[in-house]
Parts: structure tokens; C-alpha cells; sequence
């Protein structure tokens, strides 16, 4: 896969996708995948900004079920489901606990009446998934004594039991957006990272097109297109602002979505636990209490969250203060006293922003956002050639792009085949069954790479891991973990080589596992600045630069920077 920016100059497309998050990158393959001539650019990297910060889950939906919104069960049921057809190297089920007090809305009988008619509205939630591996079991209960095995620091007093339900979890949603887009360059899309766009091609009030940058060179150019999806997710708004003739009606108030990783496993098993936090959820036709927080399993880590803010900022600027850090750690500490969780606990702090509901300006119970938004800009602002696609959760992607993209094609006059993402394979995903993958993968790798080390090349590249391995056949030394992460070099230079990383950020926080969970160590910074520098020709002033950027990233030099932890100093995202 390669950055083709002298494609996007030389070309008229059909269609011009612009944001690379999971909703962009799913438009562009379900448009070309359906043969329209399709190009997908984004400013940054792929996936570097909200759909790298969510919360690794592929929700099914069963929240829903409090609000009595059936299509959204349905639907994010359904999604789910796709998701563990077409990566089951990457999605996999999360069972979640759910703990019961007494009797009545905490009780166990409520609960499991309300799991009973979510498993009941799912009845198809498994269908085309191949292996039972990967299938999502009914939901069950489980006595008090087996919760308190699990989490023996629940509060124990009026503890019932609980009530289990599966969920799908990531294992890297940065990876399966990169698959996503490898899948629309394998379709033919013409795709480039680091590539902006200024402002659209207007002729009266038909777009045209984009006028967009070269990040990396500087260079601007116009890119071509007959159609323009607008799926730049928080930062759409912007560009509507400031590349439109005409002004368009704003879209809405965001989230800023909030959660961070524990460095270590706080649990030895498997199983993730919801305990309740401290605002309610003033939409459910039936409550519980209030709002769940979670204590997820990931990796070798453990995810706690999620927290929303409304945020009215500038994207760029999007940050979460060292106080609202303190906060949510005082809250999971008073809902699961036993953690007694600390600053010192926290190594990767991730926030993004997707649309919210409306609340006013001091409201502590939040409204959520419910659908996400697609504007045909021709209906709405007579403004023909472009739509705009706003997304509510990276689970419901897909579903929302092939609407944009049904959409689309009824612009351009054109009669297209249905939508076929929800039943294709991304690259590395045609798996009968993971365990059986493993065993054939350990018999063909060589026996100095180890069983953990192979077990994460898999998860990560599903079938594919074959091309990380031929690297040894290179280069032998490629076979070299960097540090204590489970990456290997040749890694870092089939990020260079083949999947556009084309930053040393792009390399550590994206194509690897390295800075996803934790800061990279010095070490592995400097083995993949070397790397990358080698492959690209780099002097040494941009390895300076790569290096620098990268410290800065660091939720260690975030927190270094708040010097009073109490204080409105800001951690980054």
C-alpha cells in the first residue's frame, strides 16, 4: 500500500472520501469495492484521532434495551456481528459482569429479564460467523460466591450474584481502520495520509472537489470529484466553515469521550466488570442506578471508563486536565474501593470527540448522542455534490458509510450493487478458526521467535503474518523484539515498506503495539527512528524532530508538564 499523492492530482474521481477514521475509511472501501473511482485522504494518519481513543469495544447494543430503542439493538447487534465475520483476528467476544444488589431494578431477576429480551431481539447475532470461538453466548447468571472469586473487592453487602453478557472487543481498532483502508486500495482506491483538506471546489452551488496540502511537502493541489463525502468526524464542522462559499448550518454539540489504561492486568482472568459511577442516565425509560463505568481486560492491561464532557473547543486543542484525571480516578476508586488507583497506575490516557445530545450548560446527568449524522448538503443547504457524515460509534461505521455511500451513488446517477462489507474478509481476516491458526502458525515460525511474540503477530495480522516472517529470511536480526513490547523489527519495516507509516508516531502509537497501552521506552524509540530512518532517507535533523515528537506524546511528559496535578494543567489525548 502505498501513498499515491501524483494519483489524486491526475484523476477525476466519482467519489472524494476526506477523514481516515473508521467512518471515512469504511466509505471508501464500500464505494470502491462497488466500482466507483474513489480516492480517501486524511490530514493526519489513518485512525489517529478519535478512532484510536475509543474504548477497543464493539458494543452490541444491549444498553439500548433500557431506553426501549429497538432499531439501535438491533442495529449495533448486527454490526457487532460484522465486525467478528470480516477481522476475527481482531475482534473478539468480551464476557462483561454485571454485579446485583438485592432485589427490584439491582436485582438479579430484573437484570436477567432484561438480558432475556436482549438475547431474544439477537437471536441472529451469530450468523455467518464460522468458528464458536468468536460466537456471542446468551447471557447467564452467576451465583455471589463465583462473582466474589472474580472480583473479590466489590462491595459485598446486599451482593446477589450478577448477570454475564458478551460484548466484542478490539484487540487494535487502529489496525482494523488500516485493514479498512488497505481493502479500499486493494479495490482500487487511489488513498494518502498527511493530506488536508483547505476548502472545496465550488462552482455556484455545485462542489467539485477539494483544494487540498501536502503535509509532508507543503505542496497544494486540487483533488477532482463528482462527489464529496465529508467524513471528517469532529473536524467536519470546520471544514464546512471554513471551506464553503455559502455558510452551512452547524451539526451539534460534542462528547469528549475519556478513558485510560492501567498498566497491568488488575485482574487474572478475562472476565471485564461494570460498577456503577456517579451521574445517571436521564434518557432510560427504565434505570438501574446510575451510569456503568467499566474495568475491561486488554491485553496485559486493563481499560477503565468511559467519561463524557461536553466539549465546545477546537478540535486540535482537545485535551483532559490533570483535575478531570484526579476525578475519574476518585470516582473507580469510591465505586471498587479495593483498586486504590493512582497517577501513578495510569499509562496511556485516550480521549476523542463524537456527538452528543443536548444538555444545558450545567447539567450533570448528560444525554447521550443516538444517531449519527449523515447531511445530503443538496437537501439541506441546496448545495449539490456533497454529503457529510458525522458518526456516533466506531461499532456502527460500517452501517453508517454504506448509507453515505447508497446516498452517493443516487447523486451520481448510478445504479450500483448492494453494499458487500458486512461479509467481506479484510486482508488477513478469511479464518476458519484463531486457535487452529496459532497451531499452523507455530509449526511454520522459526523456534526463536516466542510463542507470545507469534501469538501478537497473528492477532495483528490475522493470515498475513506469513509476509512479517519472509523479513527473517532478509534479515535474520529482524527477528530482534524492541524492548519489553511484543513487536518484533520486522514489524517496524512492513510499516515502512507497505502499510504508509510514514512518521515515527505512525510506527509506535498505530502499525504496532508498542505505544498503545504505555509510552515506548527510549530504546524502542531510537531501534525505529534508526529504522525508519534507513528506509527513508532521513537526516538527522528529522530524527531530532520524530524523536521529539514522540516525547512530547508521552502521557509521562503530560503529566510532567502539570507540576500541581490538582490544577487545570491538561494531559493530551
Amino acid at each position: 500500500m502505498k501513498r499515491d499523492v501524483s494519483g489524486l492530482e491526475s484523476n477525476e474521481f466519482d467519489l472524494l472520501v476526506i477523514g481516515g477514521g473508521i467512518f471515512g475509511a469504511c466509505a471508501a472501501w464500500d464505494a470502491a469495492q462497488r466500482g466507483l473511482s474513489t480516492a480517501l485522504i486524511e490530514r493526519q494518519d489513518w485512525a489517529s484521532a478519535t478512532s484510536a481513543h475509543s474504548y477497543k469495544m464493539v458494543h452490541g447494543g444491549i444498553r439500548y434495551i433500557q431506553h426501549g430503542d429497538v432499531f439501535r439493538v438491533r442495529q449495533s447487534s448486527a454490526e457487532r456481528r460484522a465486525f467478528l465475520r470480516i477481522a476475527p483476528h481482531l475482534v473478539q467476544p468480551l464476557p462483561i459482569v454485571i454485579p446485583t444488589y438485592g432485589h427490584g431494578l439491582r436485582g438479579k431477576a430484573f437484570l436477567r429479564t432484561g438480558m432475556a429480551l436482549y438475547d431474544l431481539l439477537t437471536l441472529d447475532r451469530n450468523r455467518g460467523i464460522r468458528s464458536a470461538e468468536r460466537k456471542i453466548p446468551n447471557c447467564r447468571s452467576m451465583s455471589r460466591d463465583e462473582t466474589l472469586e472474580l472480583f473479590p473487592g466489590l462491595k459485598p453487602d446486599g451482593l446477589t450474584g450478577s448477570a454475564v453478557f458478551c460484548d466484542g472487543q478490539m484487540y487494535n481498532p487502529t489496525r482494523l481502520v488500516l485493514g479498512v483502508v488497505r481493502s479500499a486500495f486493494d479495490e482500487g482506491a487511489v488513498v494518502a495520509n498527511y493530506v488536508e483538506a483547505l476548502s472545496f471546489v465550488q462552482d455556484d452551488d455545485r462542489i467539485k472537489g477539494a483544494r487540498v496540502r501536502d503535509c509532508l511537502t507543503g505542496d497544494e493541489f486540487e483533488i477532482r470529484a463528482k462527489c464529496v463525502i465529508n467524513a471528517a468526524g469532529p473536524y467536519s464542522e470546520h471544514l464546512l466553515k471554513r471551506g464553503l462559499e455559502k455558510e452551512s448550518a452547524p451539526v451539534g454539540p460534542y462528547s469528549r469521550d475519556a478513558c485510560f489504561v492501567i498498566g497491568r492486568r488488575l485482574f487474572k482472568h478475562d472476565f471485564a466488570v461494570a460498577v456503577q459511577g456517579a451521574t445517571k442516565d436521564p434518557e432510560a425509560i427504565v434505570g438501574r442506578g446510575e451510569r456503568h463505568l467499566f474495568l475491561v481486560p486488554w491485553r496485559n492491561y486493563t481499560l477503565v471508563g468511559v467519561w463524557h464532557k461536553v466539549y465546545q473547543g477546537d478540535p486540535d486543542s482537545l485535551e483532559m486536565s490533570a483535575e478531570d484525571l484526579h476525578g475519574f480516578l476518585d470516582e473507580i476508586n469510591g465505586a471498587y474501593p479495593d483498586l486504590k488507583l493512582t497517577i501513578g497506575d495510569v499509562t496511556r490516557v485516550n480521549c476523542g470527540l463524537v456527538p452528543f445530545g443536548e444538555n444545558e450548560d450545567d447539567a450533570v446527568n448528560l444525554k447521550y448522542g443516538h444517531r449519527s449524522q449523515l447531511i445530503d448538503h443538496g437537501a439541506r443547504d441546496r448545495l449539490q455534490g456533497l454529503i457529510t457524515l458525522i458518526g456516533v460509534r466506531y461499532t456502527t461505521g460500517r452501517f453508517e458509510a454504506c448509507r453515505a455511500v447508497n446516498l452517493a451513488c443516487r447523486k451520481l446517477g448510478v445504479r450500483s450493487p448492494a453494499c458487500r462489507t458486512d461479509r467481506t474478509p479484510l486482508p488477513g481476516g478469511d479464518i476458519e478458526s484463531m486457535e487452529s491458526l496459532l497451531v499452523t502458525a507455530r509449526s511454520q515460525c522459526p523456534p526463536e521467535i516466542p510463542d507470545e511474540i507469534l501469538r501478537s503477530l497473528v492477532r495483528n495480522y490475522g493470515t498475513e503474518y506469513g509476509d512479517l516472517l519472509s523479513y527473517l529470511d532478509e534479515d535474520p536480526t529482524l527477528a530482534m523484539t524492541l524492548g519489553t513490547s511484543r513487536t518484533i523489527q520486522a514489524q517496524v519495516v512492513h510499516g515502512i515498506r507497505h502499510e504508509m507509516a510514514m512518521k515515527l508516531t505512525d510506527l509506535l502509537f498505530r502499525r504496532t503495539d508498542i505505544g498503545t497501552g504505555e509510552d515506548p521506552g527510549i530504546d524502542e524509540i531510537m531501534t525505529c527512528v534508526n529504522l525508519m530512518a534507513v528506509e527513508l532517507c532521513w537526516d538527522e535533523k528529522r530524527v531530532e524532530d520524530e524523536v521529539q515528537e514522540v516525547l512530547e506524546l508521552s502521557t509521562a511528559a503530560a503529566l510532567e508538564r502539570s507540576e500541581n496535578l490538582r490544577s487545570p494543567h491538561n494531559i493530551t489525548n
